[in-house]
Protein backbone atom coordinates (compact mmCIF):
# COMPACT_ATOMS: atom_id res chain seq x y z
CA UNK A 1 0.00 0.00 0.00
CA UNK A 2 3.16 2.45 1.09
CA UNK A 3 4.28 2.46 -2.84
CA UNK A 4 0.34 2.91 -3.94
CA UNK A 5 0.81 6.16 -2.22
CA UNK A 6 4.17 7.00 -3.54
CA UNK A 7 3.00 6.82 -7.12
CA UNK A 8 -0.49 8.19 -6.55
CA UNK A 9 -1.30 11.61 -5.74
CA UNK A 10 -4.88 13.49 -7.12
CA UNK A 11 -2.85 15.99 -8.14
CA UNK A 12 -0.60 15.53 -10.95
CA UNK A 13 3.05 17.46 -10.10
CA UNK A 14 5.93 17.58 -13.41
CA UNK A 15 8.24 19.17 -11.12
CA UNK A 16 10.32 15.38 -11.27
CA UNK A 17 10.78 15.37 -15.17
CA UNK A 18 12.61 12.48 -17.04
CA UNK A 19 15.32 13.67 -19.85
CA UNK A 20 15.27 11.45 -22.74
CA UNK A 21 18.55 11.36 -24.70
CA UNK A 22 17.79 10.35 -27.91
CA UNK A 23 16.52 12.72 -30.71
CA UNK A 24 12.92 11.98 -31.04
CA UNK A 25 12.08 9.35 -33.48
CA UNK A 26 8.66 8.91 -36.12
CA UNK A 27 6.21 7.98 -34.76
CA UNK A 28 5.83 4.40 -35.81
CA UNK A 29 2.08 3.05 -36.82
CA UNK A 30 -0.07 0.29 -36.31
CA UNK A 31 -2.20 -1.06 -39.32
CA UNK A 32 -4.67 -2.08 -36.82
CA UNK A 33 -7.18 -2.98 -40.10
CA UNK A 34 -5.10 -5.61 -41.18
CA UNK A 35 -5.25 -7.58 -37.86
CA UNK A 36 -7.08 -11.24 -38.90
CA UNK A 37 -10.67 -11.51 -37.84
CA UNK A 38 -9.53 -14.26 -35.05
CA UNK A 39 -7.98 -11.39 -33.14
CA UNK A 40 -11.31 -9.03 -33.31
CA UNK A 41 -13.12 -12.22 -31.38
CA UNK A 42 -13.17 -12.72 -27.75
CA UNK A 43 -9.87 -14.41 -26.59
CA UNK A 44 -9.65 -17.76 -25.45
CA UNK A 45 -6.71 -18.14 -23.13
CA UNK A 46 -4.18 -19.67 -22.98
CA UNK A 47 -2.72 -18.29 -26.82
CA UNK A 48 -1.57 -20.73 -28.91
CA UNK A 49 1.77 -18.86 -30.02
CA UNK A 50 5.15 -19.66 -30.34
CA UNK A 51 6.63 -16.01 -29.98
CA UNK A 52 8.06 -14.58 -26.49
CA UNK A 53 7.47 -11.09 -25.78
CA UNK A 54 9.42 -8.73 -23.64
CA UNK A 55 8.59 -6.98 -20.61
CA UNK A 56 10.56 -4.28 -19.26
CA UNK A 57 9.20 -3.01 -15.23
CA UNK A 58 10.41 -2.74 -11.96
CA UNK A 59 10.83 -5.35 -9.29
CA UNK A 60 8.39 -5.19 -6.27
CA UNK A 61 10.19 -3.47 -3.12
CA UNK A 62 8.56 -6.23 -0.95
CA UNK A 63 10.62 -8.65 -3.06
CA UNK A 64 13.82 -7.19 -2.57
CA UNK A 65 15.96 -9.78 -1.26
CA UNK A 66 13.52 -12.29 -1.48
CA UNK A 67 13.73 -12.77 -5.67
CA UNK A 68 16.55 -11.38 -7.57
CA UNK A 69 14.22 -11.62 -10.95
CA UNK A 70 10.43 -11.39 -12.56
CA UNK A 71 11.54 -14.61 -13.52
CA UNK A 72 11.25 -16.04 -10.26
CA UNK A 73 8.38 -14.82 -8.98
CA UNK A 74 5.44 -17.38 -9.14
CA UNK A 75 3.35 -14.47 -10.00
CA UNK A 76 5.16 -14.32 -13.26
CA UNK A 77 6.11 -18.35 -14.09
CA UNK A 78 1.61 -18.58 -13.77
CA UNK A 79 0.92 -15.79 -15.41
CA UNK A 80 3.04 -17.18 -18.40
CA UNK A 81 1.24 -20.57 -18.66
CA UNK A 82 -2.54 -18.80 -17.93
CA UNK A 83 -2.08 -16.67 -20.83
CA UNK A 84 0.11 -18.81 -22.95
CA UNK A 85 2.41 -16.11 -24.01
CA UNK A 86 5.90 -16.53 -22.96
CA UNK A 87 8.02 -13.82 -21.61
CA UNK A 88 11.76 -12.40 -21.21
CA UNK A 89 12.00 -9.83 -18.51
CA UNK A 90 14.31 -7.19 -17.48
CA UNK A 91 13.41 -4.59 -14.71
CA UNK A 92 15.85 -1.61 -14.12
CA UNK A 93 17.80 -1.36 -10.95
CA UNK A 94 15.61 -0.17 -7.81
CA UNK A 95 15.48 3.18 -7.58
CA UNK A 96 16.75 4.23 -10.97
CA UNK A 97 13.70 3.49 -12.63
CA UNK A 98 13.97 7.11 -14.29
CA UNK A 99 17.77 6.84 -15.06
CA UNK A 100 17.18 3.34 -16.46
CA UNK A 101 14.32 4.24 -18.98
CA UNK A 102 16.31 7.22 -20.13
CA UNK A 103 19.31 5.18 -21.22
CA UNK A 104 16.70 2.46 -22.50
CA UNK A 105 15.24 5.06 -24.95
CA UNK A 106 18.50 7.03 -25.91
CA UNK A 107 19.61 3.12 -27.30
CA UNK A 108 16.61 2.64 -29.41
CA UNK A 109 16.42 -1.17 -28.07
CA UNK A 110 13.24 -1.09 -26.37
CA UNK A 111 10.75 -4.18 -25.00
CA UNK A 112 7.35 -5.06 -26.52
CA UNK A 113 5.87 -3.62 -23.29
CA UNK A 114 6.91 -1.03 -20.82
CA UNK A 115 5.44 -0.63 -17.22
CA UNK A 116 6.23 3.03 -16.27
CA UNK A 117 4.40 5.69 -15.15
CA UNK A 118 3.73 8.16 -18.47
CA UNK A 119 1.67 10.24 -16.81
CA UNK A 120 3.47 11.60 -14.37
CA UNK A 121 6.86 10.72 -14.93
CA UNK A 122 7.36 11.44 -18.76
CA UNK A 123 7.81 15.08 -19.54
CA UNK A 124 5.27 16.40 -21.81
CA UNK A 125 3.38 13.22 -20.70
CA UNK A 126 1.81 10.53 -22.70
CA UNK A 127 1.00 12.14 -25.64
CA UNK A 128 4.78 13.66 -25.99
CA UNK A 129 5.81 9.53 -25.82
CA UNK A 130 3.64 9.05 -28.30
CA UNK A 131 4.33 11.81 -30.71
CA UNK A 132 8.05 10.90 -30.17
CA UNK A 133 7.41 7.38 -31.33
CA UNK A 134 8.68 5.97 -27.62
CA UNK A 135 5.12 4.10 -27.02
CA UNK A 136 1.39 3.47 -29.52
CA UNK A 137 -1.68 5.01 -29.15
CA UNK A 138 -3.79 2.17 -28.29
CA UNK A 139 -7.56 3.11 -29.51
CA UNK A 140 -7.24 0.64 -32.50
CA UNK A 141 -5.72 -1.99 -30.81
CA UNK A 142 -7.74 -2.41 -27.97
CA UNK A 143 -10.86 -1.47 -29.94
CA UNK A 144 -10.05 -4.89 -31.78
CA UNK A 145 -7.87 -6.85 -28.87
CA UNK A 146 -8.80 -6.49 -25.65
CA UNK A 147 -12.50 -6.86 -24.83
CA UNK A 148 -12.33 -7.15 -21.78
CA UNK A 149 -11.23 -3.94 -21.00
CA UNK A 150 -13.08 -2.29 -23.36
CA UNK A 151 -16.22 -4.11 -21.50
CA UNK A 152 -14.97 -2.60 -18.21
CA UNK A 153 -14.39 1.36 -19.27
CA UNK A 154 -17.48 0.86 -21.11
CA UNK A 155 -19.09 -0.08 -17.97
CA UNK A 156 -17.48 2.47 -15.86
CA UNK A 157 -17.54 5.56 -17.95
CA UNK A 158 -15.56 7.69 -15.01
CA UNK A 159 -12.76 5.64 -14.92
CA UNK A 160 -12.75 5.68 -19.12
CA UNK A 161 -11.89 9.69 -18.52
CA UNK A 162 -9.37 9.14 -16.41
CA UNK A 163 -6.91 6.49 -18.47
CA UNK A 164 -6.99 8.71 -21.78
CA UNK A 165 -5.32 12.04 -22.72
CA UNK A 166 -7.32 15.09 -23.60
CA UNK A 167 -6.68 14.26 -27.44
CA UNK A 168 -8.89 11.16 -26.29
CA UNK A 169 -5.66 8.82 -26.63
CA UNK A 170 -5.59 5.25 -24.78
CA UNK A 171 -1.86 5.04 -24.00
CA UNK A 172 -1.25 2.08 -21.20
CA UNK A 173 -3.15 -0.64 -19.79
CA UNK A 174 -4.23 0.75 -16.11
CA UNK A 175 -4.13 -0.12 -12.57
CA UNK A 176 -7.80 0.27 -11.82
CA UNK A 177 -9.27 0.79 -7.65
CA UNK A 178 -12.24 -1.05 -7.98
CA UNK A 179 -13.73 -0.02 -4.63
CA UNK A 180 -13.59 3.23 -2.67
CA UNK A 181 -12.03 1.46 0.20
CA UNK A 182 -9.06 0.88 -1.84
CA UNK A 183 -8.67 4.59 -2.25
CA UNK A 184 -7.88 5.86 1.00
CA UNK A 185 -5.14 4.09 3.09
CA UNK A 186 -3.27 7.11 5.32
CA UNK A 187 -3.95 9.22 8.10
CA UNK A 188 -2.85 10.07 11.60
CA UNK A 189 -1.85 7.71 13.73
CA UNK A 190 -1.26 7.69 18.12
CA UNK A 191 -1.23 5.58 20.93
CA UNK A 192 -4.18 4.77 22.32
CA UNK A 193 -3.24 3.12 25.19
CA UNK A 194 -1.53 6.45 26.23
CA UNK A 195 -4.70 8.26 25.39
CA UNK A 196 -6.76 5.78 27.70
CA UNK A 197 -4.01 6.04 30.57
CA UNK A 198 -4.34 10.02 31.00
CA UNK A 199 -8.08 9.95 30.37
CA UNK A 200 -8.12 11.53 26.97
CA UNK A 201 -10.49 11.38 23.57
CA UNK A 202 -8.82 10.25 20.71
CA UNK A 203 -8.30 13.53 19.32
CA UNK A 204 -10.00 15.25 16.47
CA UNK A 205 -9.59 19.04 16.68
CA UNK A 206 -6.07 21.08 16.58
CA UNK A 207 -6.79 21.84 20.50
CA UNK A 208 -7.09 18.10 21.24
CA UNK A 209 -4.12 17.23 19.20
CA UNK A 210 -2.10 19.90 21.24
CA UNK A 211 -3.43 18.47 24.85
CA UNK A 212 -2.34 15.26 23.92
CA UNK A 213 0.78 15.78 22.74
CA UNK A 214 1.72 17.93 25.81
CA UNK A 215 0.25 15.17 28.18
CA UNK A 216 2.75 12.53 26.03
CA UNK A 217 5.62 14.66 26.79
CA UNK A 218 4.90 15.35 30.17
CA UNK A 219 3.36 12.73 31.88
CA UNK A 220 4.75 9.62 29.62
CA UNK A 221 8.05 10.96 29.05
CA UNK A 222 8.22 11.20 25.09
CA UNK A 223 10.78 13.03 23.80
CA UNK A 224 9.33 12.74 20.37
CA UNK A 225 5.50 13.08 20.70
CA UNK A 226 4.69 13.46 17.00
CA UNK A 227 7.12 12.62 14.30
CA UNK A 228 7.23 12.44 10.62
CA UNK A 229 9.11 10.99 7.80
CA UNK A 230 10.58 13.69 6.15
CA UNK A 231 12.41 12.36 3.78
CA UNK A 232 12.33 12.92 0.42
CA UNK A 233 10.06 16.31 1.77
CA UNK A 234 10.11 17.69 4.65
CA UNK A 235 6.82 16.46 6.88
CA UNK A 236 6.27 14.49 3.47
CA UNK A 237 3.07 12.30 4.87
CA UNK A 238 1.92 15.26 6.24
CA UNK A 239 0.83 17.12 2.86
CA UNK A 240 -2.32 15.51 2.03
CA UNK A 241 -4.19 17.09 4.63
CA UNK A 242 -3.16 15.80 7.78
CA UNK A 243 -2.49 19.41 10.39
CA UNK A 244 -2.81 21.75 7.56
CA UNK A 245 -5.94 20.70 6.55
CA UNK A 246 -7.15 22.21 9.27
CA UNK A 247 -6.57 25.74 8.51
CA UNK A 248 -8.50 24.61 4.92
CA UNK A 249 -5.45 24.27 2.51
CA UNK A 250 -2.96 21.15 1.68
CA UNK A 251 0.26 21.29 -0.06
CA UNK A 252 -0.55 21.03 -3.52
CA UNK A 253 -2.77 22.45 -5.50
CA UNK A 254 -6.24 22.10 -4.86
CA UNK A 255 -9.94 23.80 -6.86
CA UNK A 256 -12.22 25.32 -4.74
CA UNK A 257 -15.55 27.27 -6.31
CA UNK A 258 -13.97 26.66 -9.43
CA UNK A 259 -10.64 28.03 -8.88
CA UNK A 260 -7.55 26.33 -8.80
CA UNK A 261 -5.36 27.41 -5.68
CA UNK A 262 -1.96 26.40 -4.37
CA UNK A 263 -2.29 25.55 -1.03
CA UNK A 264 1.33 27.36 0.18
CA UNK A 265 0.49 30.81 -0.85
CA UNK A 266 -2.62 30.93 1.02
CA UNK A 267 -3.38 32.47 4.29
CA UNK A 268 -4.19 29.01 5.81
CA UNK A 269 -0.66 27.97 5.56
CA UNK A 270 0.68 30.59 7.54
CA UNK A 271 -1.77 29.58 10.41
CA UNK A 272 -0.70 26.02 9.87
CA UNK A 273 3.30 27.21 10.40
CA UNK A 274 2.15 29.52 13.31
CA UNK A 275 1.25 25.92 14.72
CA UNK A 276 3.95 24.21 14.26
CA UNK A 277 6.18 26.35 15.14
CA UNK A 278 4.62 26.59 18.57
CA UNK A 279 4.46 22.65 18.63
CA UNK A 280 8.55 22.54 17.83
CA UNK A 281 9.11 25.02 20.48
CA UNK A 282 7.14 23.40 23.27
CA UNK A 283 9.10 19.89 22.30
CA UNK A 284 5.94 18.58 21.14
CA UNK A 285 7.50 17.58 17.39
CA UNK A 286 10.65 15.27 17.04
CA UNK A 287 13.55 18.15 17.25
CA UNK A 288 14.92 16.13 14.38
CA UNK A 289 11.67 16.77 12.67
CA UNK A 290 13.93 17.96 9.39
CA UNK A 291 16.02 15.01 9.03
CA UNK A 292 13.57 12.18 10.13
CA UNK A 293 13.76 9.09 7.84
CA UNK A 294 12.06 5.72 8.29
CA UNK A 295 14.52 4.18 10.68
CA UNK A 296 14.40 6.92 12.74
CA UNK A 297 10.67 7.05 12.99
CA UNK A 298 10.51 3.37 13.69
CA UNK A 299 13.09 3.95 16.39
CA UNK A 300 11.08 6.37 17.76
CA UNK A 301 8.08 4.05 18.07
CA UNK A 302 9.64 1.30 19.53
CA UNK A 303 11.42 3.47 22.11
CA UNK A 304 8.52 4.94 23.57
CA UNK A 305 9.75 8.33 22.46
CA UNK A 306 6.94 8.76 19.53
CA UNK A 307 3.37 8.65 20.06
CA UNK A 308 1.40 9.75 16.90
CA UNK A 309 2.44 10.38 13.58
CA UNK A 310 0.98 9.86 10.23
CA UNK A 311 1.25 6.46 8.15
CA UNK A 312 -0.80 3.90 6.09
CA UNK A 313 -2.59 1.47 7.55
CA UNK A 314 -0.36 -1.55 6.11
CA UNK A 315 3.18 0.53 6.23
CA UNK A 316 2.00 2.05 9.55
CA UNK A 317 -0.18 0.66 11.85
CA UNK A 318 1.03 -2.93 10.80
CA UNK A 319 4.55 -2.20 11.70
CA UNK A 320 4.30 0.06 14.72
CA UNK A 321 1.93 -1.72 16.04
CA UNK A 322 4.47 -5.00 16.94
CA UNK A 323 7.38 -2.07 17.37
CA UNK A 324 4.99 -0.65 20.28
CA UNK A 325 4.36 -4.24 21.74
CA UNK A 326 7.57 -4.96 22.03
CA UNK A 327 8.10 -2.62 24.87
CA UNK A 328 4.63 -2.64 26.07
CA UNK A 329 2.56 -5.51 25.33
CA UNK A 330 -0.62 -3.49 26.29
CA UNK A 331 0.08 -0.75 23.87
CA UNK A 332 -2.22 0.14 20.83
CA UNK A 333 -2.41 2.14 17.91
CA UNK A 334 -5.39 3.33 16.61
CA UNK A 335 -6.15 5.76 13.65
CA UNK A 336 -7.04 9.52 14.23
CA UNK A 337 -9.68 11.15 12.40
CA UNK A 338 -8.33 14.53 9.98
CA UNK A 339 -7.86 16.94 12.39
CA UNK A 340 -10.53 20.56 12.12
CA UNK A 341 -10.74 23.18 13.98
CA UNK A 342 -14.29 23.18 15.14
CA UNK A 343 -15.48 19.81 16.74
CA UNK A 344 -17.92 17.75 14.35
CA UNK A 345 -17.05 19.37 11.67
CA UNK A 346 -16.24 17.74 8.16
CA UNK A 347 -12.50 17.42 7.70
CA UNK A 348 -12.23 19.69 4.18
CA UNK A 349 -9.04 17.37 2.83
CA UNK A 350 -6.95 13.88 3.79
CA UNK A 351 -5.52 11.83 1.69
CA UNK A 352 -7.74 9.81 -1.08
CA UNK A 353 -6.34 8.54 -4.19
CA UNK A 354 -7.94 8.25 -7.49
CA UNK A 355 -9.87 5.20 -8.91
CA UNK A 356 -7.27 5.10 -11.75
CA UNK A 357 -3.89 4.70 -9.94
CA UNK A 358 -0.88 5.82 -12.46
CA UNK A 359 1.87 3.63 -11.24
CA UNK A 360 1.88 -0.02 -12.50
CA UNK A 361 0.47 1.01 -16.00
CA UNK A 362 1.61 -0.97 -18.94
CA UNK A 363 2.35 0.66 -22.33
CA UNK A 364 3.64 -1.05 -25.58
CA UNK A 365 6.56 0.17 -27.44
CA UNK A 366 6.62 1.31 -30.95
CA UNK A 367 8.84 -1.67 -31.83
CA UNK A 368 6.66 -4.17 -30.46
CA UNK A 369 6.76 -7.60 -32.16
CA UNK A 370 3.15 -8.64 -32.53
CA UNK A 371 1.29 -5.17 -30.80
CA UNK A 372 -1.71 -7.41 -30.57
CA UNK A 373 -0.31 -10.41 -29.12
CA UNK A 374 0.38 -7.75 -26.44
CA UNK A 375 -2.49 -6.25 -26.06
CA UNK A 376 -4.33 -10.08 -25.83
CA UNK A 377 -1.55 -10.91 -22.64
CA UNK A 378 -2.45 -7.85 -20.87
CA UNK A 379 -6.19 -7.74 -21.49
CA UNK A 380 -6.02 -11.04 -19.84
CA UNK A 381 -5.79 -8.63 -16.32
CA UNK A 382 -9.61 -7.28 -16.86
CA UNK A 383 -11.05 -10.91 -17.57
CA UNK A 384 -13.15 -12.33 -14.91
CA UNK A 385 -10.02 -15.28 -14.34
CA UNK A 386 -7.10 -12.57 -14.43
CA UNK A 387 -8.95 -10.64 -12.35
CA UNK A 388 -9.02 -13.43 -9.48
CA UNK A 389 -5.72 -14.18 -10.73
CA UNK A 390 -4.08 -10.63 -10.59
CA UNK A 391 -5.78 -10.18 -6.55
CA UNK A 392 -5.59 -13.44 -5.17
CA UNK A 393 -3.30 -15.59 -7.58
CA UNK A 394 -3.95 -19.73 -7.73
CA UNK A 395 -6.51 -21.39 -6.22
CA UNK A 396 -5.88 -24.23 -4.41
CA UNK A 397 -2.32 -22.83 -3.95
CA UNK A 398 -2.34 -18.86 -2.58
CA UNK A 399 -6.02 -18.84 -2.20
CA UNK A 400 -9.21 -20.95 -1.41
CA UNK A 401 -12.77 -20.20 -2.50
CA UNK A 402 -15.42 -20.40 0.99
CA UNK A 403 -18.73 -19.66 0.21
CA UNK A 404 -17.68 -17.61 -2.54
CA UNK A 405 -15.08 -15.59 -1.17
CA UNK A 406 -11.30 -15.95 -2.36
CA UNK A 407 -10.10 -16.35 1.07
CA UNK A 408 -5.79 -16.25 1.54
CA UNK A 409 -4.27 -19.03 2.66
CA UNK A 410 -1.23 -19.89 5.13
CA UNK A 411 1.46 -19.82 2.75
CA UNK A 412 0.45 -16.04 2.20
CA UNK A 413 -0.87 -14.95 5.92
CA UNK A 414 1.42 -17.69 8.02
CA UNK A 415 4.37 -17.99 5.27
CA UNK A 416 6.32 -21.58 6.61
CA UNK A 417 9.23 -19.20 5.31
CA UNK A 418 8.48 -16.91 7.86
CA UNK A 419 7.95 -14.33 5.01
CA UNK A 420 6.00 -11.21 5.85
CA UNK A 421 2.07 -11.42 4.45
CA UNK A 422 3.26 -8.33 2.24
CA UNK A 423 5.98 -10.17 0.82
CA UNK A 424 4.05 -13.49 0.45
CA UNK A 425 1.21 -12.12 -0.80
CA UNK A 426 3.50 -9.97 -3.96
CA UNK A 427 5.31 -13.33 -4.58
CA UNK A 428 1.63 -15.23 -6.05
CA UNK A 429 -0.72 -12.10 -6.96
CA UNK A 430 -0.13 -8.44 -7.50
CA UNK A 431 -3.32 -7.63 -5.11
CA UNK A 432 -1.37 -5.81 -2.73
CA UNK A 433 0.51 -3.16 -5.45
CA UNK A 434 -0.54 -1.95 -8.59
CA UNK A 435 -0.34 -3.02 -11.99
CA UNK A 436 -2.45 -3.71 -15.09
CA UNK A 437 -5.54 -4.63 -13.68
CA UNK A 438 -8.55 -3.96 -11.14
CA UNK A 439 -7.97 -4.46 -7.73
CA UNK A 440 -10.33 -6.10 -5.28
CA UNK A 441 -11.49 -4.94 -2.02
CA UNK A 442 -11.38 -8.08 -0.61
CA UNK A 443 -7.40 -8.34 -0.95
CA UNK A 444 -7.43 -5.17 1.65
CA UNK A 445 -9.59 -7.30 3.81
CA UNK A 446 -7.40 -9.85 4.30
CA UNK A 447 -3.88 -8.31 3.85
CA UNK A 448 -5.06 -5.77 6.75
CA UNK A 449 -4.87 -8.78 9.50
CA UNK A 450 -5.90 -6.47 12.22
CA UNK A 451 -9.44 -5.25 13.46
CA UNK A 452 -7.43 -1.57 13.93
CA UNK A 453 -6.22 -1.36 10.41
CA UNK A 454 -9.51 -1.96 9.19
CA UNK A 455 -11.33 0.55 11.07
CA UNK A 456 -8.49 3.22 10.11
CA UNK A 457 -9.69 3.34 6.55
CA UNK A 458 -13.29 4.07 7.83
CA UNK A 459 -11.89 6.80 9.97
CA UNK A 460 -9.74 8.59 7.66
CA UNK A 461 -12.39 8.11 4.32
CA UNK A 462 -14.78 10.45 6.61
CA UNK A 463 -13.04 13.89 4.63
CA UNK A 464 -14.20 16.21 1.61
CA UNK A 465 -10.71 15.45 -0.18
CA UNK A 466 -13.23 14.42 -3.39
CA UNK A 467 -14.46 17.91 -3.28
CA UNK A 468 -11.16 19.48 -3.67
CA UNK A 469 -8.86 17.55 -5.34
CA UNK A 470 -7.54 18.25 -8.94
CA UNK A 471 -8.19 14.92 -11.27
CA UNK A 472 -5.22 13.29 -13.29
CA UNK A 473 -4.76 16.25 -15.30
CA UNK A 474 -2.35 16.48 -18.79
CA UNK A 475 -0.84 19.46 -19.57
CA UNK A 476 0.78 19.89 -23.01
CA UNK A 477 3.94 19.03 -23.38
CA UNK A 478 4.22 22.50 -23.86
CA UNK A 479 2.37 23.35 -21.05
CA UNK A 480 4.25 20.72 -18.97
CA UNK A 481 7.55 21.56 -19.64
CA UNK A 482 7.16 25.37 -18.50
CA UNK A 483 4.99 24.08 -15.51
CA UNK A 484 7.97 21.79 -14.55
CA UNK A 485 10.54 24.69 -14.43
CA UNK A 486 8.43 26.74 -12.64
CA UNK A 487 7.42 24.18 -9.81
CA UNK A 488 11.07 23.42 -9.08
CA UNK A 489 11.48 26.79 -7.83
CA UNK A 490 8.31 27.42 -6.27
CA UNK A 491 8.79 24.19 -4.09
CA UNK A 492 12.33 24.60 -3.70
CA UNK A 493 11.05 28.22 -1.95
CA UNK A 494 8.36 26.47 0.08
CA UNK A 495 10.15 23.81 1.42
CA UNK A 496 13.14 26.11 2.75
CA UNK A 497 10.12 28.90 4.08
CA UNK A 498 8.61 25.90 6.03
CA UNK A 499 11.78 24.89 7.79
CA UNK A 500 12.53 28.00 8.12
CA UNK A 501 9.93 29.53 10.33
CA UNK A 502 8.79 26.07 11.90
CA UNK A 503 12.58 25.34 13.68
CA UNK A 504 12.19 29.27 14.39
CA UNK A 505 14.86 30.46 12.17
CA UNK A 506 12.57 33.04 10.83
CA UNK A 507 9.48 34.87 11.95
CA UNK A 508 6.33 34.33 11.06
CA UNK A 509 5.81 37.60 9.66
CA UNK A 510 8.01 36.58 6.86
CA UNK A 511 5.08 34.12 5.27
CA UNK A 512 4.44 37.32 2.93
CA UNK A 513 7.79 37.96 1.75
CA UNK A 514 7.98 34.16 0.55
CA UNK A 515 4.59 34.61 -1.08
CA UNK A 516 5.14 37.52 -2.64
CA UNK A 517 8.44 35.41 -4.12
CA UNK A 518 6.36 32.56 -5.18
CA UNK A 519 4.84 35.33 -7.42
CA UNK A 520 7.93 36.41 -8.67
CA UNK A 521 8.56 32.98 -9.55
CA UNK A 522 5.77 32.69 -11.99
CA UNK A 523 3.29 30.71 -9.60
CA UNK A 524 0.21 32.36 -10.86
CA UNK A 525 1.55 30.88 -14.77
CA UNK A 526 1.33 28.11 -13.10
CA UNK A 527 -2.04 27.76 -11.46
CA UNK A 528 -3.12 28.68 -15.27
CA UNK A 529 -1.45 25.91 -17.21
CA UNK A 530 -3.33 23.47 -14.21
CA UNK A 531 -6.48 25.28 -14.59
CA UNK A 532 -6.32 25.03 -18.84
CA UNK A 533 -5.49 21.79 -18.28
CA UNK A 534 -8.46 20.94 -15.91
CA UNK A 535 -10.93 22.79 -18.04
CA UNK A 536 -9.90 20.14 -20.94
CA UNK A 537 -10.29 17.32 -18.70
CA UNK A 538 -13.81 18.59 -17.91
CA UNK A 539 -14.55 18.41 -22.27
CA UNK A 540 -13.42 15.08 -21.87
Amino acid sequence: MKKMLASTVAVVMMGTTLVACSTPTETKTTNTDTQSPAAVAAVSYPIKTSKTLTYWGEMNGNLTGVKTSHSEVPFFQEWQKKTGVPLKFTAPPTGQVKEALNVMLASGDLPDMIEYNFLNDFPGGPEKAIKDGYILKLNDLIDKNAPNLKKYLKEHPEVDKLIKTDNGSYYAFPFIRGDEYLQVFQGPIIRKDWLDELGLPVPETIDEWTAALRAFKEKKGAAAPLSFVSKPRFFNESYNGAFLGAFGVNRNFYIENGDIKFGPAESGFKDYLTLFRQWYQEGLLDKNIATADTKALDGGFASGATGASIGNAGGGIGKWQPLVQGKDPKAQLVAAPYPVLKKGDMPKFGQRASAFDSGGMVAISTKAKDPALAVQLLDYGYSDEGHMFFNFGTEGVSYNSENGYPKYTDLLLKNPDKLAPAQAISLYTRGSYNGPFVQDKRYAEQFFTMATQREAVNVWKKTDANKYSLPPITPTPEESSEFAKIMTDVNTLVDEMTLKIILGNEKVDQFDSYVAKMKSLKLDRAIEIQKAANDRFNKR
